[in-house]
């Protein structure tokens, strides 16, 4: 095992969300830690309405927690404003959303640069161009989301999400608008990117075979982690 491995990218610790309702308090999730080493891939299960994609949007710093505490790649997120995680996100962060996200009025070529271009990077273009070849896109770099098919913009949102080379993809349900050929293909490309960059895999699925490629399963239920364990079945920390 690697040096990089041995390396904590995301901290969990004592982490609660709830939100205020005319019901009064709803707590969304409760007191859940565990950690994740670089390069690692993780999946996020449970069912329907137990806090999964509530706990993804808090680990990529799109949400803030009410109680605990996240460290995503060195940075403390509770101690940080909303600029500061952006800044964050920009720098470190992937995020592949299940109904793809895309800017419909710009080409695949150019939603793929963007988050380049806003990140300053001086070779954008080429990391795009390179990434939409990867996942098998070069032939459609100026057709328009309106122009793709849906695993074609799940695609470009996934070369998108690896542009700015981050240390951590976050992914929702990235397979779940697709059909069986093209929901493969995008799993597939999401673990051989991962392989390839080194860059930490954190999925939301409610796709069993999909949870069990992964290294690790975090199961959530009812807004509590209640199992937490390695694909070889040993105790995460």
């Amino acid at each position: 095992m690697s040096v990089l491995s041995q390396v904590n990218i995301i901290q969990v610790n004592s982490l609660s969300k709830v939100v205020s309702t005319l019901e009064g308090e709803l707590p969304i999730l409760s007191d859940i830690s565990f950690n994740v080493k670089q390069g690692e891939s993780v999946a996020v299960v449970g069912t329907s309405g137990s806090g999964k994609s509530t706990l993804l949007s808090l680990l990529a710093g799109l949400d803030v927690a009410s109680h605990g505490e996240i460290i995503l790649d060195g940075q403390p997120l509770h101690a940080l404003d909303e600029e500061a995680r952006a800044a964050l996100r920009a720098k470190s962060v992937g995020f592949v959303f299940q109904s793809f996200m895309l800017v419909q009025s710009l080409t695949a070529l150019e939603n793929v640069m963007l988050p380049a271009e806003l990140a300053g990077k001086d070779d954008a273009k080429k990391q795009a161009l390179e990434l939409l070849d990867k996942v098998g896109l070069s032939h459609r770099i100026d057709h328009y989301p309106s122009q793709l098919s849906g695993g074609e913009q799940q695609r470009v949102a996934i070369a998108r999400a690896f542009v700015g080379t981050p240390s951590i993809l976050f992914a929702d349900e990235p397979s779940a608008n697709l059909d069986s050929k093209n929901g493969k293909m995008v799993e597939s490309l999401l673990f051989d990117l991962n392989k390839q960059h080194g860059t930490t895999l954190v999925l939301v699925t409610h796709d069993e075979a999909l949870a069990q490629k992964c290294q690790h399963i975090l199961q959530i239920e009812a807004g509590k982690l209640v199992k937490n364990a390695r694909g070889e079945s040993e105790d995460v920390g």
